[in-house]
């Protein structure tokens, strides 16, 4: 059952329910208690026998006839004085009975009504009340019956309602399938766009927009790609001339000779943001990436050694965290990103963890360093993004080692989260969902 027939079908029964309310209600305050006149429809033979049986009878036959009755109805009639009648009934009703007009009792199953307002019946007649118990009263019967009437009523709307959410259900479900491979990284993916659908002008604006954010992507892409390969040759130049300056003709004057070396230092900066970029595009194309088994433990013991041997370096590796599916290359590159990012910013240690829970391993990576402020921890994944700090001026590097670690991890249906470690500075916890066990 889908989640758009049960919104339509809870008020659709409110509704019913309220409207069951109002009439009642109405009825109730316009023409009487509808359950007193159901009470009276059901009590139709003995009112007709009172009325047409014994009050057509003489002043001298009026009692026998009741007597008769009595004996062969199952139906009891009572006199009663009408003084302690009056004073027992609802005083809605007690002027009912004061005209002479039957009064209904539906929860006694019984009904009241005066013998006469002239004493014709017999002597004192005018003072007394007949009422009429055991009646064949079934007030559960009659609910019974309206509720079968309102839930007929009730199907006959939802079942339309119930045929036209599903394909518009159906129809949002593809919608919403569209969107999730769109955000999966299929540029391509279009919705289904049919005549004569409620969604089918969303889904034209849908396609517009995927249409116009692939052609950005693409042009990103395409962009990045170019720049860092066009840049490789003028690269490859500067590096050979400044290698034949340093080792074929060296400077005579030490001063320029440091200059020549900074430059080539410069130079392999360079080089290594362009092979950065490369990296950072290469992992756009989500679905080229080649996948296999990988176990998780000897991978994270490989990327256990420490990247500065100055800084105390702890590993807690589980022995059981199972398989993945995925790239050991991009797996091993997002693991040694963070080592990385930890090692430019701790003060003197660096902590290593990584253990099992449920369907997913969790690697924690945690340092001593300053921290990462709350409201930049989502940006630090942001190509380029830099802290404005004196330390991370001072640790260099381009902002695209989170960008690398973030896209590997969400390739591979994992998530990467930033908050405070027990340290004192950055904890990452990269999360990865297992295919097999250990």
């Amino acid at each position: 059952m889908n989640h758009l027939f049960l919104r339509f079908a809870l008020p659709v029964l409110l509704a019913i329910g309220l409207a069951t309310v109002v009439i009642y209600l109405t009825f109730a305050r316009l023409f009487g208690d509808p359950f007193d006149e159901i009470a009276r429809r059901q009590s139709t033979g003995q009112i007709f026998l009172l009325e047409q049986y014994i009050d057509k009878a003489g002043a001298d036959e009026w009692l026998v006839r009741l007597n008769k009755v009595r004996e062969v109805s199952g139906v009891t009639f009572e006199l009663l004085p009408l003084r302690a009648t009056l004073a027992a009934l609802p005083e809605s009703k007690r002027g009912q009975l004061a005209r002479g007009a039957i009064v209904i009792d539906a929860g006694g199953k019984a009904f009241y009504r005066r013998v006469d307002r002239d004493g014709a019946r017999y002597v004192g007649s005018d003072d007394d009340v007949i009422l009429a118990r055991h009646l064949p009263i079934d007030i559960g019967q009659a609910l019974c019956m309206e509720a079968i009437r309102f839930g007929v009523i009730a199907l006959f709307l939802l079942v339309p309602i119930g045929w036209w959410s599903r394909r518009h259900w159906r129809e949002l479900e593809a919608l919403s399938r569209v969107a999730d491979d769109f955000g999966r990284g299929d540029l391509a993916v279009r919705a289904a766009q049919r005549p004569g659908s409620i969604i089918a002008p969303l889904a034209v604006r849908i396609n517009d927009m995927a249409g116009r954010i692939g052609l950005l992507l693409e042009a990103r892409k395409n962009l990045l790609r170019s720049v860092s390969h066009e840049l490789r040759t003028p690269i490859a130049r500067l590096e050979f001339g400044l290698e034949l300056l340093l080792h074929r003709h060296a400077p005579s004057d030490p001063a320029l000779e440091q200059r020549v070396r900074a430059m080539a230092t410069d130079v392999d900066e360079l080089k290594a943001l362009v092979d950065e970029l490369l990296d950072l595009t290469q992992l756009d194309h989500a679905g080229q990436m080649p996948t296999r088994p990988v176990a998780l433990a000897p991978l994270l013991q490989g990327c256990a050694p420490l990247p500065s041997g100055t800084r105390h370096y702890s590993v807690s590796i589980d022995s059981d965290l199972g398989e993945i599916e995925g790239d050991q290359r991009l797996l091993a590159r997002a693991v040694n990103n963070l080592l990385g990012n930890a090692a430019k910013y701790a003060a003197s240690r660096i902590d290593l963890s990584a253990a099992r829970y449920g369907a997913s391993v969790r690697v924690v990576i945690e340092d001593d360093g300053p921290g990462i402020p709350l409201d930049a921890r989502e940006k630090v994944f942001d190509p380029f993004f830099r802290l404005a700090r004196e330390e991370d001026h001072a640790a260099g590097g381009y902002g695209l080692g989170l960008a690398i670690a973030l896209k590997a991890a969400l390739l591979h249906g994992g998530d990467i989260a930033i908050d405070r470690s027990p340290l004192g500075g950055a904890r990452f916890t990269l999360t990865l969902p297992i295919q097999r066990g250990p």
